[in-house]
């Protein structure tokens, strides 16, 4: 019935040519849709919001995806776990400190440790630090709380001869959801911060570690105009353990500053240090951050090294040690990076052990009392940062976290048993401006010579 009408109402040539050009436009969306990708053609034929007018769909424009030409060396697809609790079996300093903590218990460890640093003090006639640098007339006023340092856990694939906080695949504390919610609840109240710095132990072994780097850069893409830098405090080896195939690129993708632990650029004084086939690991963790762009020229991806030293003496110039770095690394390796950092070893923990077994503890302490210098003082990190520990639990500074020194001026919530102050008792850092920082015989490390922080010299 419409066709007759179809005809009555329209002339025959006049339908005829409407018939045509149905005919030809059916003909060529045929051909289009055979043109395109398989994908494409039934997204389009699928969905009513396609228009037709395909011709005006544009993509957007994506650069291509780094291209990544590093490959895991033969010989070292293996876990590093199983190497250091075999070193840790025979190393005798490692099982005497096992012995003392676990007769001794943690907070007697830390007492007698800070009772011989006070008796080599007395030794060589020199007062506390806190009447020395009153004596000297240092400012150490707190000032507003720019870092924000999380140390998420003590697991570590590595057993350093340095490390202040005794970290290893034996150490099983982390930190749980409640503290890691409480600690960005204070990011956001606290306009002043402008680094979330994560430590451990290998931070990225911890369950918390990744929850974390998402919840800030999602913080800072809600916020343009308050960006806050993330570091994480990277060991390099753990970029080769084998459930972290993927963490370079996770760094990569959310622009995380990585500031990387190297002790020297010599084979020799760094498996000395951290465990023998740690330096060639360390290698292919750069390598292979190098092949994500960290440390090249222009990617916007930052990648620092951290020296300290090996035995009981202070670090070179930083700026001039960086130069040399670079120039070993990079003619040796090909190794590019961004900058470095030197620090200090502290007179605590393994280090202190270390002294007190060669009986160097009196000569590094007098050492580090007659390299006093006032202008690293006044740049000491204590002033700018708060530390927060595994369990909540927080301090001026990482140093004090591993010795245990409390914050003096805050109290923690008497109904829970615990009056030492934790990250629960704040609802923003400006609260803890002008309060007082808490001081030790140890705070001499940081004030020798050209200083020394988590940021590297301070004067």
């Amino acid at each position: 019935g419409r066709f007759s009408r179809a005809l009555r109402c329209c002339p025959p040539l006049l339908w005829m040519r409407r018939l045509m050009q149905f005919a030809l436009t059916l003909a060529s969306a045929r051909s289009a849709l055979q043109r395109m990708p398989r994908r494409l053609a039934l997204r389009c034929m699928s969905s009513d919001a396609t228009p037709v007018d395909v011709a005006s769909l544009k993509l957007e424009r994506k650069g291509r995806r780094r291209e990544v030409n590093w490959v895991v060396p033969e010989g070292m697809e293996d876990s590093l776990i199983p190497e250091t609790l075999k070193r840790m079996e025979e190393d005798e300093t490692f099982q005497i400190t096992a012995k003392q903590l676990k007769e001794m218990g943690a907070v007697r460890l830390s007492r007698e440790e800070r009772q011989r640093r006070r008796r080599a003090l007395d030794r060589i006639g020199v007062p506390s630090f806190q009447e020395f640098v009153e004596k000297e007339q240092v400012d150490l006023s707190r000032l507003p709380t720019t870092v924000l340092q999380m140390n998420i856990g003590l697991y570590c694939n590595q057993a350093c001869n340095h490390c202040h906080v005794e970290s290893s695949p034996q150490r099983t504390e982390a930190m749980d959801d409640a503290t890691v919610d409480k600690c960005l609840e204070l990011l956001r109240n606290s306009p002043s911060i402008t680094t979330v710095d994560l430590t451990g132990g290998a931070p990225e072994l911890t369950p918390q570690f990744r929850r974390i780097v998402l919840a800030v850069a999602k913080f800072n893409a809600e916020n343009a105009d308050r960006q806050i830098e993330i570091i994480d405090r990277c060991n390099l080896t753990v970029l080769l353990e084998p459930d972290q195939e993927d963490l370079a690129e996770f760094l990569a993708e959310h622009n995380v500053r990585v500031v990387a632990s190297l002790p020297c650029y010599s084979q020799e004084n760094v498996d000395t240090q951290r465990g023998g086939g740690v330096f060639m690991r360390s290698i292919e963790g750069l390598r292979k951050l190098n092949s994500y762009g960290y440390g090249m020229p222009d990617s916007g991806l930052y990648l620092d090294l951290v020296y300290n030293p090996l035995g009981a003496f202070l670090p070179p110039p930083q700026a001039a040690l960086e130069d040399k770095y670079k120039e070993e690394l990079e003619r040796d390796w090909g190794i590019h990076f961004n900058g470095l950092y030197t620090i200090t070893n502290m007179p605590i923990k393994r280090f202190a052990d270390f002294l007190h077994g060669r009986e160097e503890l009196d000569a590094y302490m007098k050492l580090l009392v007659d390299s006093f210098n006032p202008k690293a003082a006044e740049g000491v990190m204590c002033r700018n940062h708060l530390s927060v520990g595994w369990d909540g639990h927080i301090y001026d500074c990482d140093f004090n976290q591993q010795i245990q020194l409390h914050m003096p001026h805050l109290v923690g919530d008497a109904k829970e048993g615990d009056n030492k102050p934790k990250v629960g008792d704040l609802n923003s850092l400006d609260e803890l401006l002008d309060t007082k920082i808490a001081l030790g015989s140890h705070c001499f490390g940081c004030t020798a010579g050209a200083g020394s922080s988590c940021q590297g010299a301070t004067a």
